[in-house]
């Protein structure tokens, strides 16, 4: 694998001049996303050239990586949903994988500053990186000491879907792109059945509430925030839907007590139980949703400090929109994937 950078290099390689291998042939054949955009596949004859848009890198993939590290659950969660675990041969922070995996992986230390003696010693194909920047110093710095490093950016995209899609991305770079591509259009097919399904029987919206307090701040997903998007999706009565910020919304307790203290349920809780819940602050007893019991938390999947809503429910967010949609239902509880009611 070649990693290139210059968006010129890019152009190149996407002409007649250079191709995967030393034959003149036409320019490659793009694969379009329907939703992500934070990543491009061109199907070449020999190779798969993948451009990540930020920070701007295209890499040339011309065989299956069958030895790979990892920064993030998420990374996790792509690859156990393409039956790939068995690539993942070093990981970095360990504790907070929920999936089991095979073999005995190297542990490779915290994501933020991975071990490049351990990188070096696993012999990888590439180590999957994320980018909360225009770049990172650490994974510069293990390409400096010979490691590839290979951006996973699903977090940047604002969708459920979009995130979702970056399956392909990783379908990609081990060989399974038709599989990811069928999985991708099934999470597609229930997450939009998910959203009509509800929509159509709801003869009025549910109210819904989101998250906690936080030292004196409640943060509230915007409307273009991933929470928002799944709120909207599932048909949910949620005022700040109609904020078109692209961040949370932080809000004072008096002010969120102003604006929600009626709704129907409470979707995020950073609580255990409704004891604890009472506990952290007086306050939240006040809202109806505490006093009629429905509370949820994203603890439905959670071992250990490990909660399998930020590894395999990130793949699938039709799990997450069906867990919404069985709340503002009020049905059984039973049917929930990732969410819990507080007791």
């Amino acid at each position: 694998m070649l990693r290139l950078r210059n968006i010129f290099t890019l152009l190149l390689l996407l002409g007649l001049l250079t191709a995967c291998h030393q034959q003149k042939q036409e320019a490659g054949i793009p694969l379009s996303n329907k939703y992500a955009t934070g990543f491009r596949i061109t199907q070449e004859d020999t190779c798969m050239l993948l451009e990540v848009m930020e920070p701007h890198t295209v890499y040339r993939v011309s065989k299956p990586m069958t030895r790979l590290g990892t920064s993030s659950v998420t990374q996790v969660g792509f690859l156990a949903e393409l039956n790939a675990l068995d690539r993942v041969v070093a990981v970095c922070n360990p504790e907070l994988i929920y999936t089991p995996l095979p073999g005995r992986p190297i542990g490779m230390g915290d994501s933020m500053k991975p071990s490049a003696e351990h990188a070096m010693q696993a012999r990888l194909d590439a180590f999957l990186v994320v980018s909360y920047g225009q770049s990172n110093p650490e994974a510069e710095r293990l390409e400096r000491l010979g490691v590839p490093t290979v951006y996973i950016n699903e977090w940047r995209e604002e969708s459920p879907l979009a995130r979702a899609e970056w399956v392909r991305f990783v379908g990609a770079l081990v060989g399974k792109l038709p599989e990811a591509d069928s999985l991708f259009q099934e999470i597609e097919r229930r997450y939009m059945a998910a959203s009509e399904a509800h929509r159509a029987k709801a003869a009025s919206a549910t109210s819904v509430m989101v998250g906690n307090n936080f030292r004196g701040t409640w943060y509230m997903p915007s409307g273009k925030t991933y929470m928002g998007y799944l709120l909207r999706d599932a048909g949910a009565e949620y005022p700040l839907l109609s904020n078109d910020s692209h961040e949370s919304i932080p809000l004072t307790i008096e002010q969120v007590l102003q604006q929600f203290t009626s709704a129907d349920v409470w979707v995020g809780a950073q609580a255990a139980s409704m004891t604890e819940l009472a506990e952290l602050d007086e306050k939240h007893t006040w809202f109806a949703a505490y006093r009629n019991g429905r509370v949820y938390n994203w603890r439905g999947q959670f071992r250990e400090g490990r909660n399998n809503f930020w590894e395999r429910g990130v793949v699938h967010p039709e799990e997450i929109l069906e867990d919404i949609v069985c709340i503002l239902d009020n049905a059984n509880d039973s049917a929930l994937h990732y969410a819990a009611r507080l007791r």
